[in-house]
């Protein structure tokens, strides 16, 4: 059965209790192609924080700071969903094209991280994380499963590198029918997930580039035994709560290459926008499965009275 017929099953659609704190500041940008504009990408051409690349600046950002992943179009790039609605607590496949400033899909992309296409999907309470990665066949049309875990709205954001373009991370939000209650989370830098702990050691500071390690370990051991994925020991994707303003950074060093050991530790250099809370996700390998580690931090203005930049919705417009 496909999604429009699981979606008729619903009968009229549950109107959706989602908090003003998780829409102010974002908006489903057009699915008509944007208006050329410069490019917008990655730092040197790949994700922020890359190794070989390590600034860990924001994915996507131009010279008016603005963060990525706040808008749907961008540099001349729109992703363009075949839906933005969607049955919860259902597997269906979720469909997408990026399309130039001529309206046509884009069909060719550079390999970041062993995929040419990494697609996180947040609820807007940032509950239900995923990292996914869509396959694309020749017409340029994205394809991937995807399970929705509950009713609300849901952030969906396409990381990529256009051939020949800069680096974007565009967003776009979806809709799973239905009632629910928002997650509430406090402060934590020490979780546990499938009987490992992982533990976040560092400080953000707003603007600037802040050195944060993630350090695991399972029944009091460290795990020294770490396994890539994706090309390295581990990813690390930073949101700001309130508008989900979006960083993508990878670790320093990379397997192999003789001087990043395999854990416990992975360490990584993450610049944030502005001050505010953040939920961090980390993504890690180990015993052949990959596990998520959430962490919820609170970023700092700088303690020498420097201002960071200013946060999305200050009048620059978002990033898309």
């Amino acid at each position: 059965m496909n999604t429009a017929a699981k979606l008729a099953a619903y009968g009229a659609v549950v109107a959706l209790g989602f908090g003003g704190a998780w829409i102010t500041g974002t908006a489903v940008g057009p699915l008509t192609s944007g208006t050329a504009q410069a490019h917008a990408g990655h730092p040197g051409g790949g994700n922020a924080g890359e190794a070989g690349n390590n600034s860990g600046t924001v994915a996507g950002a131009t010279q008016d700071k603005t963060p990525a992943g706040l808008t749907s179009t961008r540099g001349g790039y729109t992703l363009a969903p075949t839906t933005t609605l969607i049955a919860p607590e259902t597997t269906d496949e979720f469909s997408f094209r990026i399309t130039g400033a001529d309206g046509r899909p884009v069909t060719r992309f550079d390999l970041e991280h062993d995929k040419r296409m990494h697609l996180i999907v947040v609820r807007r309470d940032t509950a239900g994380y995923q990292h996914l990665h869509p396959e694309m066949t020749p017409d340029g049309t994205w394809h991937v499963p995807m399970r929705l875990p509950g009713a609300g709205t849901y952030r969906v954001f396409a990381d990529f590198t256009p051939t020949g373009g800069e680096g974007q991370t565009l967003g776009i939000d979806v809709s799973a029918p239905g009632s629910f209650s928002p997650i509430t989370t406090g402060p934590s830098r020490l979780v546990e997930v499938d009987g490992y702990q992982v533990r976040l050691d560092g400080e953000l500071v707003a603007g600037r580039s802040s050195p944060v390690t993630l350090t695991v370990s399972k029944d009091g051991l460290p795990v020294t035994d770490l396994q890539p994925y994706l090309a390295a020991y581990g990813h690390l994707v930073a949101l700001r709560t309130g508008d989900l303003a979006y960083l993508h950074v990878h670790p320093t060093g990379s397997p192999g290459d003789g001087r990043t050991p395999a854990g416990p530790g992975i360490a990584f250099e993450a610049e944030v926008p502005s001050s505010g809370t953040y939920r961090l996700f980390l993504d890690f390998q180990h015993g052949g499965t990959v596990r998520t580690a959430e962490f919820t931090v609170n970023a700092q203005e700088p303690a020498d009275g420097q201002h960071s930049p200013a946060p999305a919705g200050d009048g620059h417009g978002g990033h898309g």
